[in-house]
């Protein structure tokens, strides 16, 4: 393995990244917020609208931390190059089925570890360090998504060498992977609840997490830490009291009402 390979890896990393941030956070942000703002006008969560010079910031800091991610993959990188990464390799033996439920499996992991992260960042002594550009963004934007930290961008990018490692998983998965995630990732943080309703007002898809889910969470800080699925806030008691209100509201408001979600302190 020379210099080269390594670096080519990694700018290609960095590349492909690029690639998906920019198409999704810029689609969920043309299709929501210009060319659908006035059908979905009811389904806006908040009043207002991030401004422009926050974007902007977001956008920069994703930048930063798409550099950490292909960074920390070059030990993915490294260990198939040094034919220590079975996984990949023993996985494709293992069909299609097996494929498919890995990817199940890596979707449910990647809930749960970061669950677990996110709490754990937010305790005070590592919430400043690790946590507090991304909450920077109270009112989110399809930009958002990754506007992190170093620390966070790491901890973040070092799931998948991790899964890789202990799970035998075909390359293709890690790629739809990429790909699911960062759709949650804009769509979580585009302003606009997207969930259709049952006839309560509660989730039709109520173990999934929802956009005013999130938004609660950068909201007020302190709830609702999940990512894909609703289940470790509720098994930990940490889902926002006032969800399915405020979900509801999202909703089931009329089109010339809206809204909004107090602010409080982000290092709640």
């Amino acid at each position: 393995m020379s210099l080269n390979d390594v670096l080519d890896y990694w700018l290609g990393g960095i590349g492909e990244d690029l690639r998906r941030y920019v198409i999704f956070a810029f689609s969920v942000w043309f299709i929501l917020w210009i060319a659908l703002a006035v059908p979905l006008a009811n389904r806006k969560i908040r009043p207002d609208r991030p401004k422009l010079r926050q974007m902007v910031i977001e956008f920069s800091a994703s930048l930063r931390s798409i550099t950490i991610f292909s960074t920390v993959g070059l030990l993915t990188f490294a260990l198939d190059r040094a034919g220590l990464l079975y996984g990949p390799h023993l996985a494709v033996q293992w069909g299609l089925g097996w494929g498919a439920a890995s990817l199940l499996l890596m979707i449910v992991g990647h809930d749960a570890y970061f669950y677990w992260t996110h709490r754990l960042i937010h305790r005070p002594a590592l919430f400043r360090i690790f946590h507090r550009r991304h909450h920077r963004s109270n009112n989110p934007s399809p930009f958002t998504a990754y506007s992190f930290d170093l620390g966070e961008a790491a901890i973040q990018a070092a799931f998948v060498p991790l899964w890789m490692i202990l799970v035998p998983t075909p390359w293709w998965v890690t790629g739809v992977f990429m790909l699911h995630q960062i759709v949650r990732n804009t769509i979580g943080h585009a302003g606009y609840e997207l969930f259709p309703a049952r006839a309560d007002g509660k989730p039709v898809f109520d173990f999934i997490t929802s956009v005013t889910h999130h938004d609660l969470h950068h909201a007020q800080a302190g709830w609702n830490y999940g990512l894909y699925f609703t289940w470790w806030d509720r098994l930990m008691g940490t889902e926002h009291p006032e969800y399915y209100a405020r979900f509801a509201a999202a909703t089931r408001r009329p089109a010339a009402t809206e809204a909004a979600l107090p602010a409080e302190n982000a290092n709640a």
